[in-house]
């Protein structure tokens, strides 16, 4: 029986429950179980990857039972999924026991699927009204448990405000998701680490760790945490993405291959990890790989968008650009620009793309052209100075160091004055023009103003667990001692 991370599924009670169904079912005897009961065992079967498996213990529930609420629930939260609320509806009206909480939470999750928001909390606080005294706290943390799960941290938060203080795992975990929707990061991570001191093998716990740590950029505990969720699961798909994200965001672009191509034998039809395993590829050579990896990428976002345009445009963009870079770098522009050209009726940002024909028409050596196409980005840009940036980031990816120098110059001038980019960029242009003393300005400036971008531009040149702000102390103290 296979480990879940639920307390619930990994205890005994369970496992002989789900011993006795599995030894009826294989020896064709009758399965004497209430529908509560096949409900948790299609549950864990869903839970495990087993959807054929969990249909048929959840078709036994409703035949047994038609009108029972546990496996109509399951049912409800099918449709969800699939963002069918006309069939979440009609099984909602299926439901015998219509007093029961869980009726009531399913109609709430309809309502909030559905963006009527408002309409889910008049519904929640009109039931709020009846619910016994004693029943209280189990009723507010359910729904917030609900709010937190469709990413409603601000009502998460409200109806957690109308709980208790309980010192247990599940209050803390709801407490912890709902701070981290809410974007308080530290916080969060402060949670995280008292419920892994409770239960320091629960992958779910690292994983959430990992995730606000990697959200507070504090990407080396990030991928510390992740190891531990993967220690525990060598094939756990969270761990995995968690640990490729944080490599990816050091520039560890090689060992960030390695765990996104892990994580895709476990999903192989995650658009975000094939679009980041090709861009690992480009940046550590393997061009050819890549192209090969991104087109199949683009057949999988085909795949799974179907006939709807939106979804489609979701992360093909992005493949589409690394795909020009790729060919770029293999001198086939005209192949470059098409990829591009493929992005003209998206939903993307247009400006992006201008920026991006200027860079392969600059790396051709076609000056005039890429100087055109940089033009109209700045023109149509709503955030000139911004979009000027990644012109002179382009300028230096192409080796032109003078030019990327005297556009910095002239960005810094035109900048307003709470502009706080461009110095992490100006710092690495001058360590590459060997002007050492303006490399320490721009570095120890950089450092003060923007240690995200002082990270993402210069964490080559130091050791990976060095925070950005300590970059300027770093190579004073090296100076020192030369």
């Amino acid at each position: 029986m296979k480990k879940t991370g639920d307390e619930y599924f990994d205890s005994d009670e369970f496992r002989e429950l789900l011993a006795e169904y599995e030894t009826a079912v294989s020896t064709g005897q009758p399965v004497f179980m209430d529908a509560d009961e096949l409900a948790e065992i299609a549950d864990y079967y869903q839970m495990t990857e087993h959807p054929e498996e969990a249909e048929s213990a959840i078709q036994l529930a409703l035949s047994l039972s038609p009108g029972a609420i546990a496996p109509l629930t399951y049912r409800i939260h099918e449709a969800l999924y699939n963002g069918d609320t006309q069939r979440a509806w009609q099984l909602l009206d299926q439901i015998v026991e219509k007093n029961e909480p869980d009726y009531i939470y399913d109609r709430g999750e309809i309502l909030i699927v559905e963006g009527r928001i408002q309409e889910a909390d008049d519904y929640f606080r009109e039931e709020f009204k009846k619910v016994p005294a004693e029943e209280y706290q189990d009723f507010v943390v359910d729904v917030a448990n609900i709010y937190s799960d469709y990413g409603q941290s601000d009502k998460a938060m409200e109806w957690m405000n109308r709980a208790r203080y309980e010192d247990t795992p599940e209050f803390k975990e709801i407490m912890a998701r709902t701070l981290f929707g809410l974007g308080k990061y530290k916080d969060s991570e402060k949670l995280f680490n008292e419920l892994i001191d409770t239960d320091p093998f629960q992958k779910r716990y690292w994983n959430a760790l990992a995730s606000a740590q990697f959200m507070n950029e504090d990407y080396s505990n990030a991928i510390q945490s992740s190891e531990y969720a993967i220690a525990i699961d060598p094939k756990d798909p969270e761990g995995l993405i968690a640990k490729a994200n944080g490599l990816y965001r050091l520039n560890n672009y090689e060992e960030a291959r390695e765990y996104y191509h892990r994580y895709l034998e476990q999903v192989p039809n995650d658009e975000f990890a094939i679009l980041h395993e090709g861009t690992c590829l480009i940046n550590v050579g393997l061009t050819d790989e890549a192209i090969t990896l991104l087109q199949h990428g683009e057949e999988v976002a085909r795949q799974n968008a179907g006939n709807d345009m939106d979804e489609l445009s979701r992360y093909l963009p992005d493949i589409y650009q690394e795909l020009a870079f790729a060919y770029s770098e293999r001198n086939e522009t005209d192949k470059a620009l098409q990829y591009l050209d493929e992005t003209d009726k998206m939903d993307c940002d247009h400006v992006q793309i201008m920026v991006i024909k200027g860079h392969v028409y600059l790396a051709a050596g076609r000056l005039d052209e890429a100087e055109d196409m940089f033009r109209n980005a700045v023109v149509n840009s709503d955030n000139a100075t911004q979009t000027l940036l990644r012109v002179i980031v382009s300028l230096y990816d192409n080796k032109y160091l003078e030019a990327t120098y005297n556009m910095l110059l002239r960005f810094f001038q035109i900048a307003e004055e709470s502009n706080n980019e461009g110095y992490a960029y100006m710092a690495l242009c001058c360590h590459d023009l060997k002007r050492y003393d303006e490399y320490l300005t721009y570095l120890k400036k950089a450092c003060e103003v923007n240690p995200t971008e002082c990270r993402m531009v210069l964490n080559h040149l130091f050791p990976a667990e060095l925070q950005p702000e300590k970059y300027y102390d770093y190579v004073k103290e090296k100076l020192r001692e030369d």
